[in-house]
C-alpha cells in the first residue's frame, strides 16, 4: 500500500488534467493549443526518466531515490497550483514529470523484491489496481474537481499524498542486501552522451505523438524534424548504452526471451488501455450529449470491476499458468471492443457501461500475469533496470494509442462523410422529399420559406456529420481490438514458466 499512493498518485496525473484544459486556458489566457504543453512537457519528461531508475538507484541508494522522487513530485505539484502564467506551469510540470517517471518502475521493482514468487501474484494484482484503476478514474476525477472547486485543486490534491507517501516509505521501505551503490570515487561515471541521446529521443517521439495530428503530422516541417530526431537519437541510444560499463538504461535484460516478449505485450495493453479510456467519454459527450459526470459514471462500473476481478488473478496465478490468463485476458477485452464497434447513436446507458465491463473485466487479466511472465527469470540485481523498461514501453503504447486513435477519427470521419454526401443531391427524390418534409415543420414554427429551408439543410448536414462521427469511432474500436489481438502469438511464444506455488529463487 506504501508504494501503491505514490504510484496511484502519479499515473492518476498523466490523465487528470485533460479536462481541465480548457479550464486552464481561460483562466491563463492562452488558446487551448497552447495550453496542450501542459500534457505534452510531463510526458517528456516522464519518459525520459522511466528507464533510468536503475542507474539513479545505484547512485543514490533506491530508497533515498525513491524519496527524493516522491518528494520533488510533491513540492512541483503544489507549484503547479500557485503558476501564475504557462510559462511557469509548464516548467513545473516539466519538474512533476521528472519526480514523477520512476515512480512506477521503483515501486514495481520494490514490490517484486520484497515479496517471494508465490506472493509476487497477490502482490502485483494490489499494486495493478491502482495502475488500471488511475487511468480510469482520472478524467472523471479531474473533472468533478475542476467543476466544483478550481483547476488548481487537481494538483494541490496531491500534497497529503506525497507527504504520507514520504513518511511511510521512510518507515517502511528498505534497500536489499544485494543493491551495491556506486559512488564516483568507486569509478561510477555519468555517461553524458548516452543521456542526451535518451533525453533527445524519448522528448522528441512524445512532442511527435502528442502534436503530430494537430500539425496534420508530416505535412509539418516540426513534425518531420521531430521525427527525424527521435529516429536517429533512439538508434544510436541502443548501440552505444550495449557498450558501456555503467550504462543509464540496461538493454541487456532484453535478451531474456520472456521479458522482451512480456514488454512488447505491455505496450500493446497500453495503445488499448489508454486509447478506449479515452475514446468511450470522448464519444458520450460528443455525440450523445452526456455531461463529464454522468460519462465518468459510464466508466466507473469497470473500474470497479477491476477492483474486484484483481485479487482474485492474484489467487489463479497460483494455479494457472500465466501465458493462459493473458489469452484469456485479450479474448474478452478485444469482446468488449467489438460490442463497441457495434454502437450506434441511439444506444443507452446500459448498453455503453455493460460494454466496458467486459473490456475492463478482461483488463483485470492482463496487468498482473504479464508482469510475472516477464519478471520472473530476472536477476534481482537487473530488476530496477529491466523494471524501467517495461513500465517505458506501457507509457509509450499510451502515447501511440491515443495519437492513433485521434487520427484515426479525424481520417475515418472525413471517409464516411463524404460517401455519406454522395446521395445527398437534389436529384435524388428521397432527399428533396426530406428536405421538404423539414421545411414545412420550420414553416409550421414560423420560419420563412428560405429560412426553413435553410434550417432543413443545416439539420441534415449536421445528421451527416454525428453519423460520419459515429462511424469513425466504431472503426476505431473494431482496429483497437484487431490490435490486441497481436498480444496473443507473443503469449504463444512465451518460455512456459509455471504456476507459482512455492518459493523459487527468481535468479
Amino acid at each position: 500500500m506504501t508504494v501503491m499512493l505514490a504510484t496511484i498518485m502519479e499515473v492518476l496525473d498523466t490523465s487528470v488534467c485533460n479536462v481541465a484544459l480548457p479550464h486552464i486556458a481561460g483562466n491563463l489566457s492562452v488558446s487551448p493549443d497552447e495550453a496542450t504543453w501542459v500534457l505534452t512537457s510531463y510526458l517528456v519528461s516522464n519518459a525520459i526518466i522511466l528507464p533510468m531508475g536503475g542507474w539513479f538507484s545505484m547512485l543514490f541508494g533506491r530508497k533515498r531515490f525513491y524519496m527524493i522522487c516522491v518528494a520533488l513530485f510533491t513540492v512541483s505539484s503544489f507549484l503547479c497550483g500557485l503558476a501564475p502564467s504557462l510559462g511557469a506551469l509548464i516548467l513545473f510540470r516539466t519538474l512533476q514529470g521528472i519526480g514523477g517517471g520512476a515512480l512506477q518502475p521503483m515501486s514495481q521493482a520494490i514490490l517484486v523484491e520484497s515479496f517471494p514468487r508465490h506472493k509476487q501474484g497477490m502482490a502485483m494484482a494490489v499494486f495493478g489496481m491502482g495502475v488500471v484503476l488511475a487511468p480510469i478514474i482520472g478524467p472523471t476525477l479531474g473533472g468533478w474537481i475542476t467543476d466544483n472547486f478550481t483547476w488548481r485543486w487537481i494538483f494541490y490534491i496531491n500534497i497529503p499524498v506525497g507527504v504520507l507517501s514520504v513518511m511511510l516509505t521512510s518507515v517502511l521501505v528498505h534497500d536489499p542486501p544485494y543493491l551495491v551503490r556506486r559512488s564516483f570515487r568507486d569509478g561510477l561515471r555519468i555517461d553524458y552522451f548516452g543521456f542526451g541521446l535518451l533525453a533527445l529521443g524519448l522528448g522528441s517521439l512524445e512532442v511527435v505523438l502528442d502534436e503530430g495530428q494537430r500539425d496534420d503530422w508530416f505535412a509539418s516541417k516540426f513534425i518531420v524534424v521531430f521525427s527525424a530526431l527521435a529516429v536517429v537519437c533512439l538508434i544510436s541510444v541502443v548501440f552505444w548504452e550495449l557498450r558501456q560499463e555503467h550504462p543509464i538504461i540496461d538493454f541487456h535484460v532484453l535478451k531474456n526471451r520472456n521479458f522482451a516478449l512480456g514488454t512488447g505485450a505491455m505496450f500493446m495493453l497500453g495503445i488499448v488501455l489508454y486509447a478506449s479510456t479515452a475514446l468511450l467519454p470522448l464519444l458520450l459527450q460528443t455525440l450523445l450529449g452526456y455531461t463529464a459526470m454522468l460519462s465518468g459514471l459510464v466508466l466507473s462500473p469497470g473500474g470497479l470491476v477491476v477492483l474486484c476481478a484483481m485479487p482474485l488473478v492474484g489467487v489463479l496465478i497460483h494455479r494457472i499458468e500465466a501465458r493462459w490468463m493473458v489469452i484469456f485476458g485479450v479474448l474478452l477485452s478485444a469482446s468488449g471492443l467489438l460490442i463497441m464497434s457495434r454502437f450506434n447513436l441511439y444506444i443507452d446507458y446500459n448498453t455503453a457501461m455493460w460494454s466496458r465491463i467486459v473490456q475492463s473485466a478482461g483488463m483485470a487479466f492482463l496487468f498482473v500475469p504479464i508482469s510475472t511472465v516477464s519478471v520472473v527469470l530476472i536477476p534481482k540485481e537487473r530488476m530496477n533496470y529491466a523494471t524501467g523498461l517495461f513500465n517505458l514501453a506501457r507509457n509509450i503504447g499510451g502515447s501511440t494509442g491515443i495519437a492513433t486513435a485521434v487520427t484515426m477519427l479525424a481520417r475515418r470521419s472525413q471517409f464516411h462523410q463524404q460517401r455519406l454526401i454522395e446521395h445527398l443531391t437534389p436529384l435524388d427524390a428521397t432527399y428533396r422529399q426530406m428536405i421538404s418534409g423539414t421545411a414545412r415543420v420550420f414553416q409550421i414554427h414560423g420560419s420563412s420559406l428560405p429560412d426553413a429551408t435553410a434550417q432543413a439543410h443545416g439539420l441534415l448536414y449536421g445528421s451527416v456529420l454525428r453519423q460520419a462521427s459515429m462511424l469513425a469511432f466504431t472503426d476505431t474500436f473494431r482496429v483497437m481490438a484487431m490490435l490486441f489481438f497481436l498480444v496473443i502469438p507473443l503469449m504463444l511464444l512465451v518460455k512456459k514458466t509455471g504456476p507459482a506455488r512455492g518459493p523459487v529463487s527468481m535468479e
